[in-house]
């Protein structure tokens, strides 16, 4: 098949937005980082330079995730397949698409037989899933989607590959529009110290500044108590995060918000030793809006933050 996408092979989007507007969002990218933007570049010069040898075929292009394809419809790039989902309807422009299925176990016989030239995935799943591309043989791009200026660097460079410099550059300058208004609402706020829960059925883990929720909680002027460690989410007894005592205790679920939620409920009015935390205390306790605190970046997190900005100034 012809492409005539600007392709560098097995390329990873990550990284932060190098905003200075940013302020309080870690802005630094790191030495492997500048290596893979410098590479990025000579290969898209490279390829520019050679692109009159194109053939003007209209390439494949899937999404795996809701919020990859997401991406993909404010950028305006043509799928050809999207992902089964039970929680968001496509967007209008791909609808009648064929589904590919789930974001974490996608079909890969179907992929493997619509022969696609790119195919966008999360980096959260880069483990499970490069292997599978690998076999198939096809280029793929794995998108940070761990925090919003991740995320604004990864529609940055999509719109290097698929020609659409405009449409990202417009996205960038609305978040950062947004983001500066929305630091200056909370100047001289004091930042609270935060615990976050992150539920699943039966269980539930502390959520770190590393994860989507905490990069919020970030923005928002929250100071995470687990701030500091390398993982998006660790498992800690309730005995340590009592050590923390922290000003709130915001929680949230991955999946089945209701059944969690009630998880929540019991744990918390059954086991004693939360009764001994200054926030259950003082009435510090939140529930997240399950649609705005997901696993992944979105276009909800204006939403996100303002909800979060209600919780810790006002």
């Amino acid at each position: 098949m012809n492409r005539i996408i600007l392709r560098v092979s097995r390329l990873f989007l990550f990284g932060f937005v190098f905003f200075c507007c940013f302020g309080c969002v870690d802005q630094s990218q790191g030495e492997n980082q500048t290596e893979t933007d410098d590479k990025v570049e000579a290969t898209l010069e490279e390829n520019t330079e050679s692109g009159s040898e194109e053939t003007a075929d209209e390439p494949v292009i899937l999404a795996t995730s809701v919020a990859t394809m997401e991406i993909c419809s404010k950028l305006g790039i043509n799928l050809k397949g999207i992902p089964e989902s039970s929680l968001a309807d496509p967007p209008e422009c791909y609808e009648g698409l064929p589904e590919i299925g789930t974001a974490m176990a996608p079909d890969m016989e179907k992929i493997a037989a619509m022969d696609p030239d790119w195919i966008l995935s999360p980096v959260s799943l880069y483990a499970d899933l490069q292997p599978q591309y690998e076999g198939i043989q096809t280029e793929y791009a794995f998108l940070n989607l761990s925090s919003v200026p991740g995320m604004y660097k990864s529609i940055e460079e999509l719109g290097q590959i698929f020609g659409k410099e405009q449409e990202a550059e417009d996205l960038i300058e609305e978040f950062t529009v947004f983001y500066d208004g929305y630091q200056a609402s909370n100047a001289g706020e004091e930042s609270p110290s935060v615990l976050i829960l992150m539920g699943f059925p039966g269980s539930y883990v502390a959520a770190t500044p590393e994860s989507y929720v905490g990069s919020l909680v970030q923005m928002a002027g929250g100071s995470n108590v687990y701030a500091g460690e390398s993982k998006d989410y660790i498992n800690v007894n309730t005995e340590d995060m009592l050590t923390k005592d922290p000003d709130i205790i915001l929680r949230t679920a991955h999946a089945l918000p209701e059944d969690v939620m009630e998880m929540f409920a019991d744990e918390f009015e059954n086991n004693d030793i939360w009764k001994q935390f200054t926030a259950v205390q003082e009435e510090k306790v939140y529930d997240l809006s399950s649609g705005n605190f997901g696993m992944s970046a979105n276009f909800q997190y204006p939403d996100a933050l303002e909800e979060l900005k209600g919780i810790f100034y006002e």
